[in-house]
């Protein structure tokens, strides 16, 4: 019977990276992975092959935007097949990376589903092996719709989407959060008609609503139609295709829509089915995920849990960092995750990025606050690359410290990276304001916000 230091069960971005700072940490470690591939869903159907796809249909959409520089491209095509390949290819290379990592590092990979007997030990198969520590990090799914079948074929999950065979004539997106609205911008590039039905009366629920108004309507510009506040209630398969019945929200009113492939993205749940935590007694919310403390241990000794199968932001990010906390931390040093300084990005054109709190919140908690706003199409590299879409929002305290901060534009998930470290430095408007930003570079549009917030913006 072979005995660790640490199990992982889940071989994703927070499962991978807690094994490797284990095995650096000098912890004998074991991670358990049954789907074949090292990466968990972000790097095998989810932040990783979606990014790719959305690389590959931005380029070809600015073809049709290159004449204004003047250049002329006749008889461009897609080749949907190696567009996939591409993609595929990207995916394999890194899962492959991963297991160099683990091989470097010392860490026993274990292929299979695993379960927790009891705590000191994972099953995998008819093997049973003991562990010191066991950490879940299986991650989370797509969550379905009540009554509606998704069969990857016509009705799909993110899964589905990223795997399409043929561009579709209209595509619906049920869910106008990040993966609908990125998985739609993707197949609108290429020439689908695409329409986003949402059951609020906004886009990315839970993003600042200036900045979120500013993605919708730039997004709209770029060909997505969108359809708030109606609640999706069946799909049903016809001759001609699917046909969706969708009940406006409040109103005593059903519409039907027309589709051949309908997406299904509202959302995801985490996954612990096949565990064995209620036989053992873990505790797990009412929403499905595993309730740990401060230290990342569940309600029995010596079983830990991270990312998106507990409380918190959902983010391949956020996990690593839990991870990496976690395992510190049963080293005996210090280890913590700041969530409020986690930052979250949608990767469509043009980009959304967002960390801290939102105007919404800061109104709700009747916090003092000022808000400094600068336009991309205020700044020159905007303006020379034809990316004036959106703005930067800095939101702070009476004290110039930066409370929150939200970007709809381009590079806003490379730009969010200098706010990000300013609030978690403690950082006021006036001190990045102060800071020398290349010119001419997006990041000027940052400092720019930070001097409006202070009333002294320059190029507003």
């Amino acid at each position: 019977m072979s005995t660790y230091d640490l199990i992982i069960i889940g071989g994703g971005p927070g499962g991978y990276v807690a094994a490797i700072r284990a095995a650096q940490l000098g912890m004998k470690v074991a991670c358990v992975e049954g789907r074949g591939a090292l990466g968990g869903t972000c790097l095998n159907v989810g932040c990783i092959p979606s990014k790719a796809l959305l690389t590959s249909s931005a380029k070809y959409a600015e073809l049709s935007h290159l004449s204004s520089h003047g250049i002329e491209v006749e008889g461009a095509s897609i080749d949907l097949g190696a567009m996939m390949g591409r993609k595929d290819k990207i995916v394999g290379d890194l899962t492959k990376g991963i297991a160099f990592l683990f091989n470097k590092n010392g860490v026993d990979l274990i292929e299979g589903w695993a379960s927790i007997p009891k705590a000191g030990q994972v099953k995998v198969g008819d093997e049973i092996y003991e562990a010191k520590n066991i950490l879940i990090a299986t991650g989370s799914e797509p969550t379905p719709l009540n009554g509606i079948e998704i069969d990857e074929q016509d009705i799909l999950s993110s899964t589905g989407a990223i795997a399409l065979e043929n561009v579709p004539e209209h595509l619906v997106v049920i869910g106008a959060g990040v993966i609908g609205l990125e998985l739609g911008q993707v197949w609108a590039r290429l020439g689908a008609k695409v329409t986003v039905v949402e059951y609020l009366d906004r886009v990315l629920p839970g993003i600042d609503g200036e900045i979120a108004k500013l993605a919708q309507r730039a997004l709209s510009k770029r060909g997505l139609k969108f359809q708030l506040g109606r609640a999706l209630k069946s799909v049903d398969k016809t001759d001609e295709g699917l046909s969706l019945a969708v009940d406006r929200v409040g109103k005593d009113k059903e519409e039907v829509i027309e589709a051949d492939k309908v997406l299904i993205a509202v959302g995801r749940r985490p996954v612990t089915r096949g565990l064995g935590l209620e036989d053992l007694g873990v505790s797990v919310n009412s929403r499905g995920f595993i309730e740990v403390d401060g230290t990342f241990q569940t309600s029995i000794p010596g079983i830990y849990a991270i990312g998106d199968c507990v409380p918190g932001p959902m983010l391949a990010h956020k996990a690593e960092e839990d991870g990496v906390a976690c395992v510190e931390m049963l080293a005996g040093e210090a280890g913590h995750v700041d969530y409020n300084t986690v930052p979250g990005v949608v990767y469509t054109d043009p980009e959304v990025a967002s960390v801290g709190l939102t105007e919404e919140a800061l109104k709700e908690a009747g916090a003092e606050y000022s808000v400094g706003k600068f336009a991309f199409m205020a700044n020159s590299r905007a303006r020379s690359t034809g990316e004036t879409d959106g703005a930067v929002k800095v939101l702070s305290g009476p004290d110039g410290k930066i409370l929150g901060a939200h970007i709809c534009g381009a590079h806003g998930g490379d730009l969010i990276a200098e706010l990000v470290l300013a609030i978690t430095k403690g950082a006021t408007v006036a001190e990045v304001a102060a800071t020398c930003h290349a010119h001419p570079a997006m990041g000027e549009v940052v400092k720019e916000a930070c001097l409006d917030a202070m009333g002294r913006a320059i190029h507003a």
